[in-house]
């Protein structure tokens, strides 16, 4: 018998998301639909990790005191929610954009009358490294308040190697003041700035050349990501800057295939990239590729439901055997919303996933995609106690009551650092 410090118990649904290690990789086909739900459910915690996990007689049994004992009464406990892409770090407002887009004006043309990403450019690169950081805690508070516990966050609103370093180092100082945990990724190649207009090649260069160095002499990134798009990088200068970062330890991802069949999944595979993400026009042969190379999927309904772009294919993806995760990729000009939640539910309503696979695919799954599955994503003993409880008695509530937060307590390494009462608790 042992002596715990937090026990969870009576869940009426308790999600382990368990029944596969981290060394057997993520969810593929009928698996993605396992919850491991155990009913009437416990968990119990000590020096924020799980030690005990199963139907609530039996964790009493082996720990019967615990210093505090939450009584779930019936409701929903599972997973804190992994967001694994997300622009977390930017300036400015794009509002006026956006009203541009509702009058019928593409994403393209607002690029190209200066709007897009490199007005966001612009207005980031006048915000100071701790005003960044002050933004990012207020960010990070509203994710936290919709179940997220980890977050993937890339740079790139920079797009010049001082510019780049300083979102990286902001990122670097809300990992360690924020309860959430922050996942660095280097995107340098987001676009084109205005120094390199017209030369795509050449700002290349730049990246593999001067930033690259910088970002791994200061170790500052898990993960490379290009934009492998028309009008941002081709397929053969995003493989150019993914494999010189490989060279640098970081992992290759790529925004892939976003409003063109642009070969970005194909290239995903053949560079070992742990995620290609968007999809929305991928083809066959991509996916088949990205299947046979275990390189994940992490689709973000959130965009293409903003932009008015149709669905990827996520059930040919999972028919495949694609493993796929979930994202807000939350960014200021085409997704800019904080709720897995919300993602959970326009996965099922748009994409055709069922309740169980959404879930699946925003914790244990989005986990995989960033490199955090030995510590988050599933409650099972040894891993690191991040979970939710929610206000329902169901998890398919989840998907049913879209736009609504159920968010009830939101519990980061055995802590509860959100309540539906109180809001965001502070460290």
């Amino acid at each position: 018998m042992m002596e715990a410090d937090l026990l969870i118990v009576h869940a009426g649904q308790l999600l382990t998301l368990a029944g596969g290690g981290p060394e057997e990789g993520p969810r593929r086909g009928a698996a993605l639909d396992h919850l491991g739900l155990i009913r009437d459910g416990a968990v119990a915690v000590t020096d924020g990790l799980i030690v005990q996990v199963g139907p609530t007689p039996d964790v009493l049994d082996d720990v019967p005191k615990a210093a505090e004992v939450v009584d779930a009464a019936g409701r929903v406990v599972l997973p804190g929610f992994v967001d694994a892409h997300t622009h977390l770090l930017f300036a400015g407002s794009r509002a006026e954009e956006f009203e541009l887009r509702l009058r019928g004006a593409t994403y393209q043309e607002i690029a190209a009358r200066g709007g897009g990403i490199l007005h966001t450019v612009a207005q980031t690169r006048l915000m100071s490294e701790s005003a960044l950081v002050d933004v990012g805690l207020a960010r990070l508070n509203r994710l936290l308040a919709h179940g997220t516990t980890t977050v993937e966050a890339k740079s790139g609103y920079g797009l010049s190697t001082e510019e780049e370093l300083k979102l990286l180092r902001a990122l670097h100082r809300l990992n360690a003041r924020h309860q959430v945990d922050v996942v660095p990724t280097f995107l340098g190649a987001h676009a084109v700035p205005p120094e390199f207009a017209g030369d795509p090649d050449g700002y290349g260069h730049y990246v593999i050349e001067e930033m690259l160095p910088a970002v791994a002499e200061e170790d500052l990134a898990e993960f490379c990501d290009v934009f492998c798009e028309q009008g941002a990088f081709t397929p053969e200068q995003s493989r150019a800057i993914l494999e010189a970062a490989a060279e640098y330890g970081l992992v290759p991802k790529i925004h892939a295939d976003e409003f063109s069949d642009s070969g970005g999944a194909r290239l995903a595979a053949e560079v070992g990239a742990i995620s290609a993400d968007h999809l929305l026009y991928a083809s066959e042969e991509g996916l088949r590729a990205m299947a046979e190379a275990d390189t994940m999927a992490v689709l973000l309904p959130a965009t293409a439901f903003f932009l008015g772009l149709p669905a990827p294919a996520a059930r040919r993806m999972i028919d495949l055997g694609v493993a796929v995760a979930l994202a807000t990729d939350f960014n200021p000009g085409s997704s800019p919303t904080y709720s897995m939640p919300m993602v959970i539910a326009l996965a099922v309503l748009r994409l055709g996933l069922r309740p169980a696979e959404a879930i699946a695919a925003a914790t244990v799954n989005a986990a995989h995609a960033i490199g955090m599955a030995e510590e988050v994503g599933s409650l099972e003993p040894g891993k690191v106690a991040d979970f939710v409880i929610l206000d329902a008695t169901d998890y398919r509530a989840l998907a049913m009551h879209f736009g609504v937060n159920l968010m009830d307590e939101v519990y980061k390494r055995g802590r509860r650092v959100y309540s539906s009462r109180t809001g965001v608790i502070a460290e």
